[in-house]
């Protein structure tokens, strides 16, 4: 039954059709109308980022049927790129979106509700959040900062990151700065690498002055919206650090129990139909962009030699074992998060892992 109202719903999301309202208030409070201000971490309007937050509150609107309204501002209009989390808890906006890794230093453990190094897939992770446990531990969490989050959007797979040398080895790796948030970040800071974390906005700038050596940000899609390839020539397909990256919207939890059960079921539909969304945009528009990359722009793809990812691997164990030591939030995500990832991979590797080097290797 839930399969089939999930289905239901995502297929008229995606669709962009409008349905009836699917739940009745009876009560004076199904008049209410309500107009929030979300911020992003995103420049206006960027692709799949900024227009998926922009989707989403259109979603709102149709499914609310005009009752609720959501005014979308990117990165530096109302607040920093960074900010987000603050400005919503502290309800300057009564919504966000933006990527739960960043706010690493607020709360250790929402690290986990992004991406996890080595970690699960865009597929595997949606399994999680919606029926593993891992959305109800992002409430409990958020909930101790006055917030209440959801998955809106998940970018899929990312690419390795952008270099302005090759690397040929581990030795070529140390001593470079790379933009690098996350879990990710903190494993390549223990193979020899410094790490910053700044916005997508200031990675070109940073790059061409030399600021940074190299630079992850999403896939082809964004990254060529952003221009990379002019200011870097080696591109890494060696998929490690972001295995998916769930987007969040968090909202002001006075804000959310404001709201009508009806506007709360609408703003949870909306949602998944977004998120869905999101990974179908990404999946479509990094295979076109990939592929301008290469034949129009003369980007050189690579993947990084085997001592660095065996690095990689054993540094990111050693980043998330760090992680739940010193936090007990982080140790309960992560018992629930390996526990399913451990759950879900004896499927995955005879499902579609097993397809896909099947296809490979008799497609050629």
């Amino acid at each position: 039954m839930q399969r089939r109202h999930f289905l239901k719903t995502a297929s008229l999301g995606v669709a962009g059709a409008v349905a009836a309202p699917f739940v009745t208030t009876s009560s004076a409070r199904a008049q209410e109308t309500f107009t929030w201000d979300m911020v992003t971490s995103w420049p206006k309007n960027f692709p799949a980022l900024g227009t998926g937050a922009n989707d989403f509150a259109r979603r709102v609107e149709q499914l609310s049927n005009g009752r609720m309204q959501i005014r979308v501002h990117g990165a530096g209009e109302l607040v920093p790129a960074l900010e987000v989390f603050d400005a919503v808890a502290a309800g300057t906006a009564e919504m966000g979106h933006s990527a739960s890794y960043y706010w690493r230093g607020k709360v250790a453990a929402s690290q986990f509700f992004t991406a996890v190094p080595f970690g699960m897939t865009t597929t595997e992770m949606n399994a999680w959040l919606y029926h593993g446990g891992g959305q109800e531990l992002w409430d409990e969490i958020y909930a101790n900062h006055n917030l209440k989050p959801f998955a809106v959007g998940n970018t899929g797979t990312q690419m390795g990151g952008w270099f302005k040398k090759e690397i040929n080895s581990l030795d070529d790796m140390q001593g470079l700065k790379l933009r690098l948030p996350g879990l990710a970040g903190e494993a390549m800071n223990g193979i020899g690498v410094s790490t910053v974390n700044i916005p997508g906005s200031e990675i070109f700038t940073s790059l061409q002055t030399g600021a940074l050596d190299a630079a992850d940000w999403v896939g082809p899609y964004n990254d060529l919206a952003f221009g990379l390839h002019q200011v870097a020539d080696y591109y890494y397909t060696s998929a490690w650090n972001e295995p998916s990256a769930v987007l969040e919207g968090t909202i002001n939890l006075d804000a959310w129990n404001s709201l009508p059960e009806d506007l709360q079921n609408v703003v949870r539909e909306a949602a998944r139909a977004s998120n869905l969304a999101m990974i179908s945009e990404f999946a479509f528009r990094n295979a076109e962009a990939l592929e301008a990359l290469v034949d129009e722009h003369g980007v050189q793809l690579r993947t990084f030699p085997d001592d660095v990812m065996a690095a990689l691997y054993t540094s990111s164990l050693e980043a998330v074992q760090r992680q739940v030591d010193n936090d007990e939030e982080s140790r309960r995500v992560y018992e629930s998060y390996s526990a399913f990832q451990k759950l879900l991979r004896p499927f995955s590797d005879v499902g579609e892992y097993a397809y896909l080097k099947n296809r490979d290797n008799v497609g050629g």
